[in-house]
């Protein structure tokens, strides 16, 4: 996977440089979204080094080229799963493990672009993030709530 994004860095005349090989390398094999500082420590741990501002400014590359995307809720970045699907990516956060599902829909995009220029507003970014449990963390609180009642 880091060599297509690569390969879409290259596309887009962009340099595939060490430093962006190495986050992209990072956000690739944590499964989990990290802070430019969490980054920074897991390449520490390796024996690399990173300023922590290279780090910000290659997660602002990797997310204007959709490779990674920033989660509102807690600031942290996560390598796109989605690659090239149309429509905006969306998320979905569990607030009990932390795991996210992206996924996308076109249609949903094209309804919000619609509503909003109803107000005269011309979309060119949409962000959206749901909060709350995945199946897994639900069935568990379920079986939680049920012993406790």
């Amino acid at each position: 996977m880091v060599q297509d994004s690569i390969r879409i860095l290259q596309a887009q005349g962009y340099k595939a440089t060490k430093p962006r090989k190495l986050v992209l390398e990072v956000l690739e094999e944590i499964e989990k979204p990290l802070s430019p500082y969490d980054i920074q420590g897991v390449l520490h741990a390796r024996g690399k080094y990173l300023n922590h501002v290279t780090i910000y400014r290659i997660l602002d590359l990797l997310c204007s080229l959709n490779l990674a995307h920033k989660v509102l809720s807690s600031g942290k970045f996560f390598r796109c799963s989605l690659d090239a699907v149309e429509g905006c990516h969306r998320f979905m956060v569990c607030q009990h493990c932390g795991a996210i599902q992206e996924f996308a829909d076109k249609e949903l995009c094209q309804e919000e672009n619609d509503f909003v220029r109803n107000f005269g507003f011309h979309t060119e970014h949409h962000l959206s993030e749901f909060s709350g449990l995945c199946a897994s963390c639900y069935e568990k609180d379920l079986v939680v709530r049920k012993l406790l009642a």
